[in-house]
């Protein structure tokens, strides 16, 4: 617990059916780098789509790009419940927190292996800045076998004067300001108001959709996926631009520590995006 919201004991998490996965020229779906890809013969006719249920222009569409969004794992400012933002590079993980990391991480690698059969293999990681951050994501990638890249564009919102605060601490000092904080109505005082964690955020969504049709119209339309190593406020107002909700009702979506949000878009072949399926929101580690 780090942005002062309480979790919605009614939540469930919600799961998509599942797209069709036909079988293509790379194993598992998944994007093959350096030298492996040198290795692999140029094939003779397109590779075989995966079909969306729901375009009208299939045709315009490239492969799905899988976006997995991993929570880190529990702090001692989150297990006390005080806010924890951008604004300092710690705390790190707990004990406990490194154990989450570690389910989390073997979580992501299950992914096309063990469950969520028909989605690819998460081969690349994005993690924030924050040290929690960091250390979460380290574990998945020692887990995958990728390398960590930063991206600060996830970290989480920078809580200015509230940061390390607890809740009834801020409404001592500031009254209702942290529900309207959390309605979207104003900024943490010298921190980041909700709406701007999300425009952050989605932009780094945009880009990756930008990146992955770009190799798909390179000559490898495969499916691709890919982990966001981030954190609750962040997490959460990815997946309520993703679902076109306003920022006042991000507050109702919950990712637990370690938990695992899954995002498919669907890009079109010039990176614009034309399809989201929310497949999963903040499952579990225990």
């Amino acid at each position: 617990m780090s942005d002062g919201t309480m979790p919605d004991p009614a939540e469930e998490t919600q799961v998509e059916p599942a797209v069709p996965h036909h079988a293509h020229r790379f194993d598992d779906g998944t994007d093959l780098g350096g030298e492996a890809a040198s290795d692999v013969p140029a094939a003779s006719s397109p590779a075989p789509r995966v079909q969306s249920p729901f375009s009208p222009d299939e045709e315009d569409l490239v492969a799905p790009l899988t976006l997995v969004l991993v929570r880190h794992g529990v702090t001692e400012m989150t297990t006390s419940r005080r806010m924890s933002g951008s604004g300092v590079p710690g705390p790190a993980l707990s004990g406990q927190g490194r154990v989450q990391a570690a389910k989390a991480a073997d979580l992501v690698y299950g992914m096309g292996r063990r469950t969520w059969m028909h989605l690819p293999h998460v081969t690349r990681i994005l993690a924030s800045p924050m040290v929690r951050t960091q250390e979460t994501a380290a574990s998945v990638g020692r887990r995958i076998g990728a390398h960590v890249e930063t991206e600060a564009r996830i970290k989480e919102v920078d809580f200015g004067a509230w940061e390390g605060l607890t809740v009834a601490e801020i409404i001592e000092r500031d009254g209702d300001a942290i529900h309207a904080w959390r309605r979207a109505e104003t900024s943490a005082p010298g921190g980041e108001s909700i709406a701007e964690v999300g425009a952050r955020g989605y932009a780094v969504i945009e880009e990756l959709a930008r990146e992955h049709a770009h190799h798909c119209m390179s000559g490898r339309d495969l499916p691709r996926g890919v982990a966001l190593v981030s954190h609750a406020v962040a997490i959460k107002s990815i997946v309520g631009v993703a679902l076109g909700m306003p920022a006042s009702h991000w507050g109702s979506i919950w990712p637990s520590p370690a938990s695992t949000s899954i995002l498919q878009v669907r890009a079109r072949k010039d990176g614009s995006i034309a399809e989201q399926h929310v497949l999963a929101v903040g499952v579990p580690v225990e």
